[in-house]
């Protein structure tokens, strides 16, 4: 598995890209998820010089058989950036590691282990039907300024998509946690309906549920 280092709207220097390797030890992470699959690092710049002391920001994001987890920092420079940023996805990774371990023998399931055992499961199409992974028809890009125009629009700025197990409100809210974002998409096991949980003031959380109305359908 190689470490893979990219830019946005920034060039990464060859002296960068070495101390990521040298910052992120394959061996390392590998003890904490043996099933890693790609490590990537994506560098980009804040040009506002009010946000100079945050101009440089580091996301890593680690893909594996189980969760994603993603860790991101912002610093004066990319070298204080992915310190942080790497200190955040090695608590993460402890974090997962030891839930994985607790767990064993107890007869459940973790959404890693659901997502081997039910190939697709968060695949479903428009009545509600599971369905398998399908390649999307490709779509025409054309270039405004230093954006790219999806079709006839609206601008679209990123764009991802993810591989979901069914999971409880429980496993979402720790799934946030471990990505280290405010919302987090997932279906829900008992309804089989798209759901958000998000935080909100303090230590509360919210959660939507998304419900088909037949009736739009029809």
């Amino acid at each position: 598995m190689d470490i893979v280092v990219k830019g946005r709207k920034t060039e990464v220097p060859e002296r960068f890209r070495k101390h990521v390797a040298e910052k992120l030890k394959l061996d390392k992470i590998q003890k904490f998820d043996g099933k890693v699959m790609s490590l990537d690092v994506e560098v980009s710049k804040e040009l506002n010089p009010r946000q100079a002391d945050r101009a440089a920001r580091v996301e890593i994001t680690l893909r594996s058989r189980g969760p994603v987890i993603r860790a991101e920092a912002a610093a004066g420079d990319p070298y204080a950036a992915l310190d942080l940023a790497t200190d955040k996805l090695d608590a993460r990774l402890r974090k997962e590691h030891d839930k994985r371990y607790s767990r064993r023998g107890n007869g459940r399931l973790s959404a890693a282990a659901v997502g081997e055992v039910v190939p697709d499961a968060a695949s479903f199409n428009g009545d509600g039907e599971l369905v398998g992974a399908q390649t999307p028809p490709p779509v025409p890009v054309t270039k405004a300024g230093s954006l790219d125009v999806q079709g006839d629009g609206p601008l679209v700025v990123r764009e991802k998509t993810h591989v979901a197990a069914p999971m409880t409100l429980d496993q979402a809210l720790y799934e946030m946690e471990l990505v280290g974002h405010d919302f987090y998409l997932f279906v829900d096991s008992e309804t089989k309906e798209p759901s958000v949980v998000y935080r909100r003031h303090a230590y509360d959380y919210g959660v939507i549920h998304l419900r088909t109305d037949p009736l739009a359908a029809d």
